[in-house]
């Protein structure tokens, strides 16, 4: 979806350096210019360009030792060599250089449009085959969302509409309900299914560091930046960003991604270049946004910027007849993974299974089937391949809400498993970061034996 390109000129010669920036920049692209090798990569340590045209006759660093150097530090940088000087060697060293056309001065400009559309439908058929190699598997189909409950068949009416508009949205839900399969089946059938769909848990990563993934940096902009890097901001360009957390991003950050969202434009780190980004935004989370705005950790206008169109993603204790079909989907899944015969759930596990409250939703009992099918020792799952299951079901322990079962349910899982942070976060479906915040919201450190 990307049109527009960031063209530098490379050559010694000013008359070549104007002629070829006001062509291009009547086209609508970026234009700059420069007068020699050294000078050329002093530009592209402040700003990671697209395309680059070569001289390959220069005083000091030539095009070819340029290029090398070029393909070397930026190798998604596209570099066409010029000269006017031709000769099927120097054609060949170019070419076996990286570099991805050969043109022979003087040119036609009509020719030279036609060499760009040529190398930027290559770059994209490229990025293309790469993300379809990657992730073809990965494509959300309906069928790999599991649930034929009222609830879940509600939200698979409307993602088709969703799906076709550029409207953002906003999911909501408690954690390991499967928030970020939907975010996927509405970029799948949606006109961006062929571009990338890239999912940042906001969670997870420091605000810090969330600014660099985002935005991108050029080198030199803080301590560790040793090379320009495009941001998921611009790398998503044509396809999907899934926020997943969003609840947990700063109100400076909030700031700047309505910025973007209302400019569809943004900065990286260290440089003072606008570049243009296309994207579609969905985001997700498991707080009350609502009482978050209340409290000053959520900005309303953010909040009505992301919030366009919201689905609510229900747990698994709400639609619990689907427990079943999700049972069976993950035992095919982990007995074909660990090459081992287990074939059901015995029924009166399964009656366990569904009075159990679930906390962690969908991924703790995908966690647990995985953990039972790994451990069994018959080809039909009992409560004694759970581990944390004995019918009936064991009971949380003076639970009433929400927030009581999940605090009481991670307590459980870390005493079982010996207060090991990293088997209690895979139990539990939760990365480790979030287990330590929750221990410290719940106070759970003074239980610790």
């Amino acid at each position: 979806m990307k049109n527009k390109m960031s063209i530098m000129v490379v050559d010694d010669e000013r008359i070549v350096r104007e002629s070829l920036y006001h062509w291009f920049a009547k086209s609508g692209h970026t234009v700059d210019t420069a007068a020699s090798g050294l000078e050329a990569l002093e530009k592209l340590e402040q700003f990671p360009f697209d395309i680059l045209f070569v001289d390959i006759k220069m005083p000091g660093m030539d095009g070819i030792e340029l290029l090398h150097k070029v393909k070397s530090e930026y190798p998604d940088t596209i570099v066409i060599i010029i000269t006017a000087y031709g000769s099927i060697e120097s054609a060949i060293k170019a070419m076996k250089t990286g570099a991805s056309d050969y043109l022979l001065k003087p040119f036609k400009p009509d020719y030279l449009s036609l060499v760009l559309e040529k190398v930027t439908q290559q770059q994209r058929l490229t990025a293309e085959y790469n993300y379809l190699k990657g992730h073809i598997e990965r494509i959300t189909r309906f069928d790999n969302i599991i649930g034929e409950s009222r609830p879940m068949q509600e939200i698979f009416d409307i993602i088709p509409d969703i799906a076709v508009s550029d409207a953002s949205v906003l999911l909501t839900g408690e954690t390991g309900t499967g928030k970020e399969l939907i975010a996927r089946a509405i970029h799948a059938k949606s006109p961006r299914a062929h571009y990338p769909f890239i999912a940042i848990n906001c969670g997870a990563v420091p605000d810090s560091l969330l600014e660099s993934e985002l935005f991108g940096h050029v080198k030199g902009a803080f301590t560790d930046a040793a090379y320009s890097r495009k941001g998921f901001l611009e790398v998503v360009d044509g396809g999907t960003l899934f926020l997943d957390e969003v609840g947990e991003i700063s109100p400076k950050m909030q700031i700047d991604l309505l910025r973007v969202l209302q400019e569809k434009k943004i900065t990286r780190i260290g440089s003072s270049e606008s570049v243009d980004v296309n994207f579609r935004l969905v985001s997700a989370t498991r707080r009350n946004v609502e009482e978050a705005i209340e409290q000053g950790d959520f900005r309303e206008d953010f909040y009505y910027r992301v919030n366009v169109i919201q689905v609510h993603v229900p747990p698994l204790r709400e639609r619990i007849e689907d427990l079943g079909l999700l049972v069976d989907h993950f035992l095919l899944k982990y007995s074909q993974e660990t090459a081992k015969r287990v074939d059901c759930v015995s029924d009166e596990t399964l009656k366990c299974l569904k009075k159990y409250a679930w906390p962690g939703n969908v991924r703790e009992l995908e966690n647990a089937i995985e953990r039972a099918v790994v451990l069994a020792r018959s080809r039909t799952l009992t409560a004694a391949d759970f581990g944390f299951l004995s019918p009936p079901a064991r009971p949380v322990r003076g639970a009433h809400t929400i927030k009581e079962m999940e605090r009481v349910h991670i307590l459980e899982t870390l005493e079982d498993c010996g207060w090991n942070i990293t088997r209690a976060s895979g139990v539990l479906g939760i990365n480790r970061v979030t287990l330590h915040k929750k221990i410290d919201r719940y106070g759970l450190r003074a239980h610790k034996k």
